[in-house]
């Protein structure tokens, strides 16, 4: 197995949220990075993409790719969905604001 996406993030943060649906709706494991609230003291991601904002996604090719809505794009082209996203989508539209409903 080769090294896995890093997806730069919070769990305040409602896009890395959204993010992190469409990860598991995909089946692609990754490795979370826990990120300061403080812009000022991310300096480990900074160094690591050379952005500050989340989330921000390392994949696991080293391409980085920030915000939300391109990160889903990038996910959408690169990794398929898994059998049972439905399933899992269906399981949480429940607990989800209407506007990130939205396929992709």
């Amino acid at each position: 197995m080769g090294p896995l996406p890093e997806l730069w993030q919070a769990e305040w943060c409602p896009y890395s949220h959204r993010v992190r649906l469409a990860l598991t709706y995909r089946g692609v494991d990754f490795v979370a990075r826990q990120v300061s609230a403080d812009r000022a003291e991310r300096t480990a991601m900074q160094a690591a993409t050379g952005y500050v904002a989340i989330p921000t996604l390392v994949d696991a090719d080293g391409t980085v790719v920030r915000g939300g809505d391109e990160i889903l794009d990038h996910l959408a082209a690169f990794y398929p969905e898994r059998e049972d996203a439905a399933a899992h989508r269906a399981k949480a539209v429940d607990d989800l604001p209407p506007e990130w409903r939205r396929e992709r």
